[in-house]
C-alpha cells in the first residue's frame, strides 16, 4: 500500500505548482501514515459472523470472517484483508459476549511477543455448550511492561470503553475515571474514531488534544500516529492562551491565582472593556463635495446604545459603528432627493470625521494593556470589581509596584489567561471540531472558559478524575466545570474499573478518597497481583541520609524486573535523590524522555507525575509529598496520584509517620 502511494505520478495532474506542492504533501502525510511499526502486528484479532453483515438472516446467507487490525489494509486488487477497529463491522470485537452474542459465531485474540505471531485464543459465542471465561491474553495484553510512550489499547478496549469511545461527534461527553480506567486512553482513541467517521468534517475545522503539562504530551504522543492519525495537535493550556512578546515571567501565591481563576474574573473584563465606550456630546458634520450632513449627538448615541444592547464583541462592535453613522448620512442624502448605492456609504464610512468620531467614542482596546491596567490601577479596578470581588480579593490581584508597559511587566500564567479572556471579547477566537481536555479537574474556571472558547461550534471530551485534583481551584464538581467549558449538555460517564494498578495498591491509596474526595467511588481493580504493595519504614535521621540511601536500593532492586521504574519524590527531594543516584552509578531519565532497555529509570517530581505510569514505583517519604503542597487536602491528593502511578508494584519508604488514613 506504501509503495502504491510512492510510486504515484502527480505531473499530470496538477494546473499549477501551488497544486503540485499542496498534493505532494498529502501523499507525504500518506506514506508517513502507511508507515511499518516495529513490534506492532497489522491485526490483532478476527471475527466469524454467522451471517454475512446486512444480510437477511430469515435467507440463511453464509457467514463472513473479518481481521480486525490497527489500520486498513487491502491487498494488491484492492480487497480488504483487516478491517479497521472503528469500522461498524469490527464492534462485535469489543461489545459481543455470550449474553449478546450479536451474530458471532467466533471471536479469535491473537497474542504477540515483539511482533510475533505466538498465541491465539477463541471463544465460541453463540455455542451454549462452551461457558464465558476470562480472557488470558486480554489480560497479558494488559499487563504487558510499560517500556517507551504510552500504546494504544486497540486490542484491550472494553465494552463500557467503547461505548464512549464510539459516541457521535455532535455531542460532548465527560469522563470521569480513577488511576488506572483507561480515560486518556479512552480520549485518545475518541479523537481516532472521530476522525475514520467524520474525516471531512473535522480536515475542515480541526482537532486538538490538551493535556497538563509537556511530560504528559510527550508521553502520549505516539498513540495516535500508530494508529495513522497525523493531524491531530497537541497543546498545554499555558500554549492555548500564549501570546507573542508576553513572557511567563513570574508565579501568583495560591489565593492570588485562585482569585485570578474564579468565573468572576469574566465579569470584571466584560465590565472593563466596555467601560472604554464613550457617550456622543457632539455633532457629527460630514463633508461631501459641496454638501455637508449632520448628525445629531442623540442619534450618535442611539446607535452607540443599539450595538452595546446586541452584547457581540467589542471589535465587531467598533467595526460597525461606522457603516451605522454611514447608514445615517445615506438616509439623510435620500430625504435630499440624492440616490446613493453602497459605493457611497462604504466613502462616508471612510470619512476623515467619521473616523475620528468612531476613535472618540469606540476606542480600540488592546487586551494585555487592559489587564495591565486592571492590575495596577486600583481604581481602576474596584470600579470594574464592585459588587463582584471583596476588599481584600482586590488587593490581592494589585501588584505591589505597576510595571510601566506591557513588556516590562512580569506575567504569571494566570494573567494570561486574564489577556485570552479580554482578547476574545474583543474578538471571537477561532473554534475547532473537537477538543479534548485531559487532566481536566486541575483547571480554573477561567481556564475551562479558555478551552471552551475553542470548541465553541465544535464538541469536547473532558477526562479527569475529581480525587486527582491537585490545584487549589481544582474541579468541585463536573457540572460546575462544564458549564464554565459553555458544554452544560455533556453527558457525564464514569468508568469505575481499573486495569492498570493492582488491586492491592488501588485499595491502598483509596483509604485516602474519604478525606479527598468523599462520595466518590472507589476503583475496582480487575488485576490481583500478590505482593504489588510493599511499605517500608525507614530510621528517621536530622540528614535524611538513611532513608535517601534505602531509597537507592529500593530502586536497584526494582532494576531487577522488567519494564520501566519510577522514582517520585516531593519536588523538593529531587536535587538530593538526583545526587544519590550519580553517586551510586545509577543513570536516570527526566519525565517524559522515552525509557529504553538502558535506560529504565525515571526520577519524577511528584508535581510532574500526573498521567504517567510505570511497571515499578519508587515513592520516596509521602510527608514530604503532602507538605510540598500550599494545604493538606491538595497535598493528600498529591499524594493519591503518586500512589497511583504503578502498573507492577509498589514499594513505599518512609521516615516520617504516615497520613493518618495511611498508617
Amino acid at each position: 500500500m506504501r509503495e502504491d502511494v510512492e510510486s504515484l505520478d502527480i505531473r499530470d495532474v496538477t494546473a499549477n505548482w501551488v497544486n503540485a506542492v499542496v498534493l505532494q504533501g498529502q501523499i507525504d502525510d500518506r506514506i508517513k501514515a502507511l508507515a511499518d511499526l516495529a513490534h506492532t502486528p497489522l491485526f490483532f484479532g478476527r471475527l466469524d459472523y454467522l451471517h454475512a453483515p446486512g444480510a437477511d438472516l430469515a435467507e440463511g446467507a453464509g457467514g463472513e470472517q473479518f481481521y480486525i487490525g490497527r489500520r486498513h489494509v487491502h491487498d494488491a486488487d484492492g480487497d480488504p484483508m483487516v478491517i479497521d477497529w472503528r469500522a461498524p463491522v469490527s464492534q462485535p470485537f469489543y461489545r459481543a459476549s455470550k449474553a449478546d452474542p450479536q451474530d458471532i459465531a467466533l471471536r479469535r485474540r491473537f497474542g504477540y511477543t515483539g511482533g510475533e505471531l505466538t498465541a491465539y485464543e477463541d471463544e465460541h459465542l453463540s455455542d451454549p455448550a462452551e461457558s464465558a471465561a476470562v480472557s488470558k491474553l486480554l489480560q497479558q495484553e494488559i499487563e504487558r511492561p510499560r517500556v517507551g510512550p504510552m500504546r494504544d489499547i486497540v486490542a484491550t478496549i472494553q465494552p463500557e470503553q467503547d461505548e464512549i469511545v464510539r459516541s457521535g461527534l455532535s455531542g460532548s461527553v465527560c469522563v470521569q475515571g480513577g488511576p488506572g480506567t483507561g480515560k486518556t486512553a479512552v480520549g485518545l482513541h475518541r479523537v481516532a474514531y472521530l476522525l475514520y467517521a467524520h474525516r471531512e468534517r473535522l480536515a475542515r475545522t480541526g482537532t486538538l488534544v490538551i493535556g497538563p503539562n509537556r511530560s504528559f504530551l510527550h508521553y502520549i504522543e505516539q498513540v495516535l500516529p500508530a494508529l495513522g492519525e497525523l493531524e491531530v495537535k497537541q497543546a498545554t493550556v499555558d500554549d492555548l492562551v500564549a501570546r507573542e512578546g508576553l513572557e511567563v515571567r513570574a508565579a501568583d501565591a495560591a489565593e492570588t491565582a485562585v482569585v485570578k481563576g474564579d468565573a468572576r474574573m469574566a465579569e470584571v473584563l466584560r465590565r472593563a472593556v466596555r467601560s472604554h465606550v464613550g457617550t456622543p456630546v457632539e455633532p457629527l458634520v460630514v463633508v461631501r463635495g459641496s454638501r455637508r450632513w449632520r448628525v445629531p449627538a442623540y442619534e450618535l448615541e442611539e446607535i452607540v446604545s443599539e450595538l452595546l444592547d446586541r452584547d457581540i464583541r467589542y471589535g465587531a462592535a467598533r467595526d460597525a459603528l461606522p457603516q451605522r453613522i454611514a447608514h445615517t448620512v445615506l438616509v439623510r442624502m435620500e430625504q435630499a432627493g440624492e440616490a446613493p448605492d453602497d459605493r457611497v456609504q462604504d466613502a462616508v464610512a471612510r470619512n476623515p470625521a467619521v473616523k475620528a468620531a468612531v476613535r472618540e467614542i469606540w476606542p480600540a482596546v488592546e487586551p494585555a494593556k487592559l489587564v495591565l491596567r486592571l492590575l495596577s490601577d486600583a481604581e481602576f479596578l474596584a470600579a470594574h470589581a464592585d459588587g463582584l470581588l471583596s476588599d481584600d480579593e482586590q488587593k490581592l490581584l494589585l501588584w505591589p509596584k505597576p510595571f510601566r508597559s506591557v513588556k516590562s511587566a512580569k506575567w504569571t500564567a494566570a494573567d494570561l489567561v486574564l489577556i485570552d479572556e479580554a482578547a476574545d471579547l474583543v474578538e471571537r477566537t477561532h473554534s475547532l471540531g473537537h477538543v479534548v481536555l485531559d487532566e481536566a479537574q486541575d483547571l480554573s474556571p477561567m481556564q475551562y472558559r479558555a478551552v471552551g472558547r475553542r470548541c465553541t461550534t465544535g464538541s469536547a471530551t473532558v477526562l479527569g478524575d475529581l480525587a486527582q485534583g491537585t490545584t487549589p481551584w481544582a474541579t468541585r464538581s463536573w457540572d460546575e466545570a462544564l458549564a464554565h467549558l459553555g458544554k452544560p449538555e455533556a453527558v457525564l460517564e464514569e468508568l469505575t474499573a481499573g486495569f492498570r494498578v493492582p488491586r492491592e495498591v488501588i485499595a491502598y491509596a483509596s483509604r485516602l478518597l474519604p478525606v479527598i474526595s468523599p462520595g466518590l467511588a472507589a476503583v475496582s481493580s480487575v488485576r490481583e497481583t500478590p505482593g504489588s504493595l510493599v511499605v517500608s519504614e525507614v530510621a528517621a535521621t536530622d540528614t535524611g541520609a538513611e532513608l535517601t540511601a534505602a531509597v537507592v536500593a529500593a530502586c536497584e532492586d526494582s532494576l531487577r524486573y522488567e519494564g520501566s521504574i519510577g522514582l517520585i519524590a516531593a519536588d523538593a527531594r529531587i536535587p538530593e535523590l538526583a545526587r544519590a543516584l550519580e553517586a551510586a552509578g545509577l543513570p536516570y531519565l527526566a519525565p517524559g524522555e522515552e525509557t529504553t532497555e538502558r535506560a529504565r529509570l525515571t526520577l519524577v517530581p511528584a508535581s510532574l507525575a500526573k498521567g504517567l505510569e510505570y511497571d515499578y514505583v519508587v515513592l520516596d517519604e509521602p510527608a514530604a509529598v503532602v507538605s510540598g503542597e500550599p494545604d493538606e487536602r491538595t497535598g493528600l491528593r498529591r499524594l493519591y496520584v503518586c500512589l497511583t502511578r504503578a502498573v507492577s508494584g509498589l514499594h513505599l519508604l518512609h521516615a516520617a509517620p504516615l497520613p493518618e488514613a495511611l498508617a
